[in-house]
């Protein structure tokens, strides 16, 4: 049983015309997964399927541009005519469902529930749609941040989300089929490990055993084209840069 990949955004730190922030849409085997909900892509989202039938949202970290559209999806369906027939399920770091009632100058979260199902996140965290089968790994960055793998019928997905090299990256994209994963600088500052280089990510790859290397949120230090040309080098397997719209297999 296949399921396919779907990125609706790539940008690094903020939107750029037709290139939304990061997010991606998980689907197939009976379930549809928003993955990450950066600045630009609950339009996008929207152009691949109706965001009321949404199995789940998974948010990798706290960042602006990995979550600050999960307003707009809260005003699409609670006020737009995009009504779930139930709360979706958001899989996010513990502080997600407090920060976005802040927007509403709100302390209290009780409001969301109508719309959203808010589910903390933890290393190991696992979670099942359909035949998808969700489980988070902890990774390192400057906030509480994760990692996904999904499995289904015996095919892999990893993603990164936002990370510095670590272990648990490694364990995410162990034999993966298909590796998504963030390019965001040219190369380390002293003492910060919270980003990858591509030689970063293609290292990663290699030692991992992923079959297929996918580079995303490219940092402005770079061009995703040096960016992905840098990490096959590494990688000395399938790589490819996720573009807007395009669909990948799984």
């Amino acid at each position: 049983m296949s399921f396919a990949l779907t990125v609706l955004g790539t940008a690094s730190p903020h939107p750029q015309p037709g290139r939304p922030c990061s997010g991606y849409l998980v689907r197939g085997a009976g379930a549809e997964v928003w993955v990450d909900a950066g600045p630009g892509t609950f339009a996008a989202l929207q152009r691949h399927t109706d965001p009321a039938r949404l199995s789940a949202i998974w948010i990798s970290h706290l960042h602006a541009d990995h979550n600050a559209d999960l307003l707009s999806a809260l005003y699409g369906l609670a006020y737009g005519g995009l009504t779930p027939p139930a709360p979706i399920p958001v899989h996010a770091p513990r502080d997600c469902a407090r920060r976005l009632a802040g927007f509403f100058g709100r302390t209290d979260t009780a409001f969301l529930s109508g719309v959203f199902d808010f589910r903390p996140l933890h290393d190991g965290h696992t979670a099942q749609y359909g035949e998808l089968h969700l489980t988070s790994r902890a990774v390192a960055h400057d906030v509480e941040a994760y990692g996904l793998r999904v499995t289904c019928d015996g095919r892999v997905f990893a993603y990164s989300g936002d990370s510095g090299p670590c272990a648990g990256l490694g364990e995410l994209a162990r034999d993966a089929d298909l590796f998504l994963c963030e390019a965001d600088i040219d190369e380390h500052r002293e003492g910060e490990q919270v980003h990858l280089t591509p030689e970063d990510v293609g290292a990663t790859a290699r030692a991992a055993g992923v079959r297929e290397l996918l580079v995303t949120h490219v940092g402005p230090t770079l061009t995703p084209e040096a960016a992905t040309a840098r990490a096959a080098a590494a990688f000395g397997g399938p790589t490819g840069t996720a573009r807007e719209g395009t669909v990948h297999r799984i």
